[in-house]
């Protein structure tokens, strides 16, 4: 379902939770009529809603998770007058979260991403049905991807680690860049410093060109740089040999997967 911007003066960014909620209500030139935290119970959510479009007409509501903990409020606002619902997927969520400034995950910021997106890119939300086959679908299909996202987390840092502990430098260089394919790559292929050296910045360069060629060449000279800057070999290397293609392995199936999810809250 396409929405018409036109049809609402009000875009209300509803971030869940298990107590409370944080609301943010923008209008349709981004001035904020709402934010703050309220109860999650039904008078609360009811009382809200009429004030808002009272005092400034139809409004879109949007989630970020439909089922579970959002079922309530989702709920409610079906029934409200002049309130339509929408969903904001998580993965979408995400991608939106980085294009705006500031790293530090807050229910308010949270709640701002969300009206500001419904007012800004309708077409990023998602209708939410009535029946509770699709919700209970859409809860099974985010739930599975939050597990996906903390087992990817867990692999990055444990990667992450295991760099630092043999050559702090190319973790430097590499470290923030673990979400690149040709980064993924060149670890499965080369998993010591030593046989990056080894392999030569042509080959090195080539590998990540073929999944990131913007960055391959900048990369590889940060690579270099770092490997030419520590002469010793850090006692267990030989063994880290082991376990970083296992790593890169799991963090290339991990986001292929996250995907695959993403294709199909999507469709």
């Amino acid at each position: 379902m396409a929405w018409n911007l036109q049809d609402f003066a009000l875009f209300i960014g509803l971030d869940v939770g298990k107590s409370e909620h944080h609301a943010t209500a923008l209008t349709t030139t981004g001035g904020k009529a709402y934010d703050k935290s309220l109860p999650n119970d039904e008078a609360n959510l009811r009382d809200l809603l009429g004030e808002l479009t009272r005092q400034h007409g139809p409004a879109l509501l949007v989630v970020d998770q439909p089922a579970t903990i959002g079922a309530l409020p989702v709920a409610v606002a079906q029934e409200a007058e002049d309130v339509q619902v929408a969903y904001l997927p998580g993965l979408t969520m995400r991608r939106m979260a980085d294009l705006h400034a500031g790293s530090a995950k807050t229910d308010a910021r949270d709640a701002f991403i969300i009206a500001e997106t419904a007012r800004t890119m309708p077409t990023a939300l998602r209708q939410i049905a009535a029946s509770d086959e699709q919700i209970a679908e859409l809860a099974v299909l985010t739930g599975f991807d939050d597990d996906l996202l903390a087992q990817t987390t867990a692999a990055r840092n444990r990667l992450r680690g295991l760099l630092t502990q043999i050559h702090p430098g190319l973790e430097r260089a590499i470290g923030p860049r673990l979400h690149h394919y040709g980064v993924l790559d060149v670890l499965s292929r080369w998993p010591t410093p030593q046989r990056i050296k080894d392999a030569g910045r042509g080959h090195v360069r080539n590998r990540i060109t073929k999944h990131n060629p913007r960055l391959a060449g900048p990369l590889t000279e940060e690579i270099f740089t770092a490997l030419e800057a520590q002469t010793v070999v850090v006692p267990g290397t030989e063994a880290a040999a082991t376990i970083m293609p296992i790593l890169a392995g799991q963090l290339k199936d991990l986001y292929s997967q996250r995907q695959q999810v993403l294709a199909q809250v999507d469709a």
